[in-house]
């Protein structure tokens, strides 16, 4: 992004909601980015914030060799805000003191406002209590000199500080959070209170700045786009599309592993309705085929993984000239592959369509949307002109259904999960219910049980419904469905889908389950 925006520079310590706090500001307009606290110095200048926050994080400021950020985020004349982990840094940086071994504070807390400050504007008369969400186990005991206590808690006497004269703010709980109901007016009050920032970023102004950027780039060189379907390709296709016309050919890979219909879509859309140049490659039979037999998760996405790159290498090298390859990578792939402590982050699965395309091919990446979320992605496809129903689709794996259907892959299972899946999703937006579904799908499980229909035994397979709640995909709650539309699909499936004599519901929140069931 071009700094003629107001950027807020966040500095991460490793916190599992820092991506939270970027979500916020970027609710109210304000563009903002993600770093590693050990990445501040280098970009500091370049990135000219307008304001900085420090994140929570895991560490103990009292403990050796302890995260802290560069001197100079308080030296820039710019407002600084530090959130749990991040006021006990600064205030340790600026001559305050913390410990550890005191009362730990985790959870919904109540907070006393002790004094009037612009960061708790419209909040509350002094007196007053405020709900927030507590989550430390170090306690500040001295505050740097110029602060004062704004607010307080039983636990946390220091629960917000403030130097009004240096614009230097820390609150000892997270704001970002649901669970602190009006957390994100205190980001808000922060931002543009404080800093002064009019939040004047929109998807409107991204569209403009990216199509012009994408020209910048590509020059007059042409672009392969690796379309799966998905959201997120499906969005960067139509946005570098508009900028470069047809210097974009976009590689279709149906791995017959895709949902009812949907590759009929994909091709309707963008060759029909788009004029996208679009090669559509019906791999179904290779990839099946080379699956058969393959029955261990990570096995099966290293088998689609890998045949993917070979059909798109191959396809891919029939367009003569192609010297940029687009992705459609978001933000919090970005964030998620730098981590504050230097060190590996433990690989719950893999996927295909990450780590990009072997060396060999020299193709310059363009990523159109690696400064945006999900949310985000979706409101510049309907910027675009997508459909609102089609940008708002649930999220699908890059493996497909192969990881929807536990053990063995067949023809045969594929069809039977396509169609009770297409029934399911059916009979949701029927319902009403599809837009407050973060993720719904069906399941085909490698079990079968005795069953009776009329006067005759069966005895078929199970089907497994899945339904969450989810913000971000991180955390994940299963949906509540009305027991007669669970009925109702129940019913229709085992009628309509020859081989299925069972249905069931999936009830498992993540943690400690994962939202796919491989």
């Amino acid at each position: 992004m071009t700094p003629t925006h107001e950027r807020v520079l966040i500095v991460d310590f490793g916190s599992q909601v820092t991506q939270l706090i970027a979500r916020r500001l970027r609710e109210s307009g304000v563009f903002c980015e993600i770093h590693p606290y050990d990445k501040v110095e280098a970009m500091l200048a370049d990135f000219a914030p307008k304001a900085v926050i420090l994140s929570g994080g895991p560490a103990s400021v009292h403990e050796a060799e302890s995260p802290a950020v560069t001197r100079r985020v308080f030296e820039l004349g710019v407002p600084v805000l530090g959130i749990c982990y991040g006021e006990m840094t600064m205030c340790a940086e600026l001559g305050g003191k913390v410990e550890g071994g005191h009362h730990r504070e985790f959870g919904r807390a109540e907070i006393r406002i002790e004094k009037a400050s612009p960061l708790l504007a419209g909040l509350g008369d002094v007196g007053d209590l405020e709900t927030v969400w507590m989550s430390h186990g170090d306690k500040i005991t001295a505050i740097p000199e110029g602060f004062e206590v704004v607010a307080s808690s039983p636990g946390s006497p220091y629960a917000v500080i403030a130097d009004e004269a240096r614009r230097f703010y820390g609150i000892q709980f997270h704001p970002e959070v649901a669970h602190t109901p009006r957390g994100a007016q205190m980001l808000k009050n922060f931002t543009h209170g404080i800093a002064g920032l009019t939040g004047d970023w929109t998807m409107a102004s991204f569209r403009q700045e990216m199509v012009a950027k994408i020209r910048d780039q590509v020059g007059d060189g042409k672009v392969i786009c690796g379309l799966s379907g998905g959201v997120d390709s499906s969005v960067a296709a139509v946005l570098i599309h508009e900028a470069i016309g047809a210097q974009l050919t976009c590689v279709f890979v149906d791995t017959g592993l895709l949902r009812h219909n949907e590759a009929e879509q994909v091709v309707t859309l963008f060759r029909d309705h788009y004029n996208i140049p679009l090669i559509h490659v019906d791999a179904g039979d290779l990839f099946l085929g080379e699956l058969a037999g393959v029955s261990d998760p990570e096995a099966k996405r290293k088998t689609i993984g890998r045949l993917f790159i070979e059909v798109f290498d191959k396809e891919s090298a029939k367009i003569e000239g192609a010297a940029f390859l687009a992705q459609g990578t978001l933000y919090p792939d970005v964030i998620e592959s730098v981590s504050t402590s230097g060190g590996p982050s433990a690989v719950i699965k893999s996927h295909h369509n990450v780590g990009g395309l072997p060396d060999y091919m020299k193709l310059k990446l363009v990523e159109p949307l690696r400064e945006l979320f999900k949310d985000e992605v979706r409101a510049l496809g309907v910027e675009l002109g997508l459909a609102p129903a089609f940008v708002g689709r649930h999220p699908f794996p890059g493996p497909g259904l192969a990881i929807r259907i536990p053990g063995e892959i067949t023809r045969e299972k594929v069809a039977v999960l396509q169609q009770a899946d297409a029934i399911y999703l059916d009979e949701i937006r029927k319902a009403g219910l599809y837009d407050k579904i973060w993720q719904a799908f069906a399941v085909l499980l490698p079990v079968k049980t005795v069953g009776v229909m009329g006067d005759a035994r069966t005895y078929e397979d199970v089907l497994a419904l899945r339904a969450v709640t989810s913000t971000d995909g991180m955390t994940a709650d299963f949906f509540e469905f009305p027991w007669e539309v669970l009925g109702r699909c129940a019913t229709r499936i085992i009628n309509e889908v020859r081989g299925v004599n069972r249905v069931v519901y999936d009830v498992t929140s993540k943690p400690p389950g994962t939202i796919e069931w491989e």
